[in-house]
């Protein structure tokens, strides 16, 4: 996936969160997450990325 992707997924993603009732956001992005997950089906890498997402919040 080169950089252009990303940004349009990154862009995709905002858009979502704005489009979802404040109150659903943690819920969709669960869901979101849950998703990618079984679509990427490596649990040690699903794990890496969670730690790696938590990193210099």
């Amino acid at each position: 996936m080169n950089i252009a992707d990303l940004e349009r997924i990154y862009d995709l993603l905002a858009e979502a969160i704005d489009a979802v009732p404040e109150d659903k956001v943690r819920l969709f992005l669960a869901k979101f997450a849950l998703l990618a997950a079984h679509a990427l089906d490596d649990a040690q890498q699903v794990a890496a990325l969670i730690e790696n997402a938590r990193t210099d919040l």
